[in-house]
């Protein structure tokens, strides 16, 4: 793990710097952006962004849980949780690395896949 964390502010300034937009216009993007794709997800619609992923929401029913601490069983209640899934473009890249100026990485566009990385799972041991 890098140990980053790419924050609204730091969102806000690549905009400014990749789009020419004003620092308030660009703040004023990111929030919209993010305002938009919050919204949707409240209203239980999926978010898909290309070559990026997917976010959508996904109802659990209520279940029995255990306290660790006691052994006690204890309800959980129903709710919904945020599920996301990258697109197999952003996981190619974060498999394979981009250099510097965002282009693919020529060594690791040219090195052929390792035998047996079809992308399917392997059964269960």
């Amino acid at each position: 793990m890098a140990g980053h964390t790419v924050t609204r502010a730091q969102l806000t300034e690549a905009v400014y710097q990749e789009v020419g937009l004003s620092r308030n216009e660009s703040a004023e993007l990111v929030e919209s952006v993010i305002a938009e794709i919050a919204h949707a997800l409240e209203r239980g619609e999926m978010v898909k962004i290309s070559s990026f992923g997917s976010f959508a929401v996904r109802r659990k029913g209520q279940r029995v849980g255990r306290n660790p601490k006691t052994g006690q069983e204890v309800p959980i209640s129903p709710r919904r949780v945020l599920v996301f899934r990258a697109s197999h473009a952003l996981k190619h890249q974060i498999n394979n690395g981009f250099n510097q100026s965002g282009q693919p990485d020529p060594a690791s566009a040219a090195a052929p896949a390792p035998a047996g990385s079809g992308g399917a799972k392997a059964a269960p041991a």
